[in-house]
């Protein structure tokens, strides 16, 4: 089966990315069209991007981009959740995306995002055309609005239309592998 990488885009304290990406991944597990790794960024740990040579050369200067590089290599397709912050999207993923060019060709992304009322929604937008410079295939968005409110004793209680986005964006992604 094709692999799904759930990205976990926010690195900070306290921060509900990761409960939001333990949702998708269940949901992605139950979906049983792909073989699914959590990928979190905050584990990741990449620095300000630091390679002297442009991504799509390959010539890794660097162990950790070099384990990025092969983490990313495994993926099939990715989901990437990601947290709005000040209508953007935010700095970890943007970097995490710069570090790598020929790993993200031609495979299909979903976004996962979450914030307050418009649920991640002006950052995935903000988001797509750096997905296009790096040839990643956007193929759906899952906006969880007010995320704070749906998550209770360290789970997100998901409602119908969140389930049904995941639901939706899970299809695209297998039917773009």
């Amino acid at each position: 089966m094709p692999l799904l990488q759930v990205i976990v885009a926010s690195t900070r304290p306290g921060r509900v990315g990761r409960t939001v990406a333990e949702w998708f991944a269940a949901e992605a597990e139950g979906h049983d069209g792909f073989d699914v790794e959590l990928v979190d960024l905050a584990e990741v740990d990449l620095p300000l991007f630091d390679e002297p040579e442009h991504p799509r050369l390959q010539q890794y200067e660097h162990d950790h981009t070099r384990r990025w590089s092969e983490t990313i290599s495994r993926g099939d397709a990715f989901a990437f959740v990601m947290p709005e912050y000040n209508f953007g999207y935010n700095a970890a993923l943007k970097n995490a995306i710069d570090f790598l060019w020929t790993e993200w060709n031609d495979k299909p992304v979903a976004l996962v995002g979450y914030g307050g009322v418009s649920g991640g929604l002006r950052a995935m937008q903000l988001l797509k055309p750096v997905l296009t410079a790096v040839k990643l295939r956007y193929v759906a968005e899952v906006p969880i609005p007010f995320v704070h409110d749906r998550v209770q004793d360290g789970s997100l209680e998901a409602n119908d239309p969140m389930r049904s986005g995941a639901a939706g964006a899970l299809d695209a992604l297998a039917g773009a592998v």
